[in-house]
Formats: C-alpha cells, structure tokens, sequence
C-alpha cells in the first residue's frame, strides 16, 4: 500500500534513506551522508512524501519536490522487488512531467530510470559532493 507520510514514519523512513545512501553511493564519504540526517528528518516533515508499506513496514518511499523526484529509496531487503517501480508509477499518475538528478558513477540507478522512461537531460555536477551527475527528465505522451 502507498500512502502518505505521517509523522511517526519519520525515524523508518530516514534509516532507509541514510542505509541506501551509504550503500548506493559508496563513492561519496559515509561522514556526508551522516552530518546529513538530521536535516533530511526535518525536510522530510515539510516536504511531499509516499510510503510504500506492507505488513505494518516501510519498506520504501519517494520524496517530491513539486515535478523533481528528490529520491527513491527501498530497504535494502526489498530492494530489486518491485517497489521502486510501484513507487515511481504512482507519481507519475499525479504529474505529467518529472525531473531528477542522479549520479553518474550509481549505474543502476540510471539504468532503472531509462528503463522507465526517463532520458538524460544533461550533465553537471553536484557542488555538495562533487561528483558528476546527470538531469533526467520524464515526460506524460
């Protein structure tokens, strides 16, 4: 089921959020993902959140700023089942466009986004991290 974030969803769903980073993005130091956290748990309460829960558990979500996907995050026990693509969808059906950025050197996550539809926009650099990423775009036909 996806829902809403409520406010006791909050400690879950940025323990997924900081467990997948530290994963996905081993190329970025674990101390920026850390220092980050606490400000991500507060941006969180302000900002447009799903949850995809089942059986009582998180087990993923997708966080939105307007039409730009901030990110979509899966525990990593559930991750390559579906959830991210049931997450994604849902969006989808509420926007006609969307945008994100994501890095260049996390592989999979760039071949999951052209798989579902999305295509390079361009090219820049993210001046947090300095690692290269990509802007992506998807578009309604």
């Amino acid at each position: 089921m996806i829902r809403k974030l409520l406010n006791g969803d909050i400690n879950r769903v940025a323990d997924i959020w900081l467990k997948t980073n530290l994963k996905a993005h081993y190329f970025i130091s674990n101390q920026y993902w850390k220092s980050n956290y606490e400000l991500v748990k507060e941006m969180m309460s302000q900002s447009e959140v799903y949850v995809f829960e089942a059986d009582k558990m998180i087990q993923g979500f997708v966080g939105l700023n307007d039409k730009y996907i901030e990110g979509i995050f899966v525990s990593d026990e559930m991750q390559s089942c579906g959830i991210g693509k049931l997450l994604l969808d849902y969006v989808k059906d509420k926007k006609v466009s969307l945008r994100l950025n994501v890095y260049q050197k996390n592989a999979r996550a760039i071949s999951f986004y052209q798989r579902e539809g999305f295509i390079i926009q361009c090219e820049g650099l993210d001046e947090a991290t300095g690692e290269k990423e990509y802007t992506m775009l998807w578009k309604r036909k």
